[in-house]
């Protein structure tokens, strides 16, 4: 068993690596960071989405700006496409599944705001069709995606794909992803404990 545990750390901790060695990688991210920051200066939003544990993710991160990741400052506007239940399953019922999210950035989504999709597989038709609505919002749409990003990649402005076709490693990959945006962010805006500042 113990044996065991060490291989499953042993292959998260190899997927983290690929990042840190994927230097195209890792300036998307800071790409990402600084448009996010860019948005909060101008007044902006970020709404986030998902489906199972990458619905979860998304209210992690949403739950992270609007309220704090390392120290005390203002909140940050941000929503979680996944949380009201009353508008998923209305749209669900009324319309279909495919368009819960769409139907979410139409009504919220506005120029100059961040439309953030998380999917695994990469092939979340719900986010494809999100990421078309932002466009027309004149949003700026980010898929945070894993395996060879799928058929979301080509609907999205900006892209960061977990190299790994491992569905836990590439969600424990999305959260690490996550924190660093939000430390860049906060640490930008706010200052703080670790003194970071914006990156290109």
């Amino acid at each position: 068993m113990i044996n065991y545990l060490k291989s499953q750390l042993e292959e998260s901790i190899e997927v983290k690596k690929k990042i840190i060695n994927d230097e195209n990688l890792g300036k998307i991210i800071i790409k990402v960071a600084n448009i996010i920051i860019d948005a909060y200066r101008n007044n902006k939003k970020i709404l986030v989405f998902g489906n199972g544990g990458s619905a979860a993710d998304a209210q992690h991160f949403v739950a992270e700006l609007v309220n704090k990741f390392r120290f005390d400052r203002r909140a940050l506007a941000a929503i979680a496409l996944t949380s009201n239940t009353s508008v998923l399953t209305a749209i669900s019922n009324d319309d279909e599944y495919g368009n819960v999210f769409a139907r979410q950035v139409e009504a919220l989504a506005q120029n100059g705001d961040i439309v953030i999709g998380i999917s695994t597989s990469g092939n979340s038709k719900n986010l494809s069709k999100a990421f078309d609505v932002s466009k027309n919002k004149g949003s700026t749409s980010v898929a945070l995606l894993g395996k060879d990003g799928g058929e979301n990649k080509n609907y999205s402005d900006l892209n960061i794909i977990v190299p790994s076709y491992d569905t836990p490693r590439i969600q424990e990959a999305h959260i690490t992803i996550i924190h660093i945006i939000c430390d860049i962010i906060e640490g930008t805006l706010f200052g703080g404990n670790n003194g970071k500042s914006s990156l290109s």
